[in-house]
């Protein structure tokens, strides 16, 4: 990985990436941004834990520390690799993850899969609902096939009979969480609730509306406040333009 990168964007599921490209696409035009994705193969378990150590391996070829930022299970991982070698990021930036940083939109849909005895088709329909707002028939249709495939991808371990659990709690680098007022899944008390973990430097903001995916209808809006944190921790002007990619599969 080139010296020259300083932010690393973490991506949790292949399926899911294409609602970060808006915002990565306008952020790189004034930073050198990496996007680690994290894979796992058919016959095996994924799990925070490894894709922490996976995550490791890739940041362990950049001398200094990066800005670490992710949204939904992909900031869980950021949160988490960040408690764990906090000596390695310069700051933290988390989008759609509450306090309680297991309880991404997977959680939501298995508490609601053992609660109404409705299809998994009809709950994923809620959820696209909840995620994105009202969407046509056509869009939903694609959406829910989307859903379908993430649950299959995400490295947290939830499922019908089981909700995990991650630690609460801040991180000793600069943070900044970010989620939507509109957001029923990471809703502002969820989001609100970082405040009890937070230092001075530290700093809380809602898009007015854009749902789960709030970075994805308005890039221009979050990245502009992205932008402005990552500035105060930044050891030269932010005006280069470049993004890498980097997927890693366990």
């Amino acid at each position: 990985m080139s010296d020259e990168i300083d932010v690393v964007w973490i991506s949790s599921s292949p399926v899911l990436q294409r609602f970060d490209q808006p915002l990565l696409q306008y952020i790189a035009k004034y930073v050198n941004v990496a996007q680690w994705e994290y894979r796992y193969g058919k016959d095996e378990a994924g799990s925070i834990d490894e894709a922490v150590t996976l995550l490791d391996e890739f940041l362990s070829q950049c001398s200094h520390p990066v800005n670490l930022a992710g949204h939904g299970a992909g900031g869980a991982i950021a949160l988490s690799y960040a408690r764990r070698y906090p000596e390695k990021v310069r700051s933290l930036t988390l989008l759609a993850v509450g306090y309680k940083p297991a309880n991404t939109w997977h959680a939501y849909y298995y508490l609601q899969r053992q609660l109404f005895t409705i299809s998994r088709e009809q709950v994923l329909a809620t959820n696209v609902r909840h995620l994105f707002g009202e969407q046509p028939t056509h869009t939903t249709k694609k959406l829910i096939a989307v859903l379908n495939k993430d649950l299959e991808q995400t490295p947290l371990l939830h499922s019908l009979f089981q909700l995990v659990d991650l630690p609460t709690g801040g991180v000793s680098m600069p943070m900044m969480v970010c989620g939507s007022k509109n957001d029923s899944i990471v809703n502002s008390p969820a989001l609100h609730n970082w405040v009890h973990y937070f230092k001075p430097e530290d700093n809380l903001w809602e898009c007015p509306q854009g749902y789960h995916f709030f970075h994805y209808f308005y890039p221009q809006q979050v990245g502009e406040k992205i932008l402005n944190f990552w500035q105060i921790y930044y050891p030269q002007p932010m005006d280069s333009n470049t993004l890498f990619y980097s997927s890693f599969i366990n």
